[in-house]
């Protein structure tokens, strides 16, 4: 099972969520989606970000911008850096995909969020935006307000974060082979791939020798 830490609010996770779905297909192998909120982990391990938004070196933030339209091409993806709401308050739309998971209806919604902020330049902090990608993906939207105020969503997501941050995690997409080998952003997804071969290949040894042991057994 790969576990995919993700915040919509990131470019380089709109990219990974894309790129991490045919690899999971491929490989036969389950993701479990862990939606967070960016800006808890960073106020809690990686407040540099913050200062690089401010003062960092004028160009590192143009090539950050080349860098994400490569990648963007590559994976013929849309997006539009900086969109003009930037950084966005995410937490409802957050808050929305843990409440559409118990639907079945966290990827649809989270493809949504992503395409409207990042390829239409939508604020997903607006209800107005979130309730239309609501209907967009065929969920109830005269639920929607009442569900992600719910208080055991509100929980998850905070635990969530939470979680990541004690398991290493410094940003979004964070993503967990195994239970404990820990991967960070999309051009990591090369190495996602090679550690679920490797812990594959690994369970599938331990297999046939406890199968040679048993056929050697009295």
């Amino acid at each position: 099972m790969i576990e995919f830490f993700f915040d919509c609010c990131s470019p380089w996770t709109w990219l990974a969520f894309h790129n991490i779905q045919p690899l999971a297909e491929e490989l036969e192998v389950e993701i479990r989606w862990r939606p967070v909120l960016l800006g808890g982990i960073f106020n809690a391990v990686n407040q540099s970000v913050y200062e690089f938004r401010e003062s960092g070196s004028p160009a590192k933030k143009a090539y950050v911008k080349k860098d994400i339209q490569d990648w963007a091409r590559q994976a013929n993806l849309k997006i539009l850096f900086p969109p003009s709401v930037f950084p966005v308050n995410s937490v409802k739309a957050m808050r929305a995909c843990l409440w559409l998971e118990r639907e079945g209806r966290l990827v649809a919604f989270a493809r949504a969020v992503f395409e409207a902020y990042w390829s239409r330049d939508q604020d997903i902090s607006r209800d107005a935006v979130l309730l239309s990608l609501c209907e967009q993906v065929g969920a109830d939207p005269e639920r929607f307000l009442e569900g992600i105020a719910r208080d055991d969503i509100k929980q998850q997501l905070r635990a969530n974060t939470e979680e990541v941050v004690a398991r290493g995690g410094f940003g979004s997409p964070t993503m967990f082979v195994g239970g404990g080998d820990m991967y960070f952003g999309n051009d990591r997804i090369g190495l996602v791939r090679e550690a679920v071969l490797r812990l594959r290949a690994r369970s599938s040894g331990l297999w046939n020798r406890e199968r040679k042991n048993v056929d050697r057994a009295p």
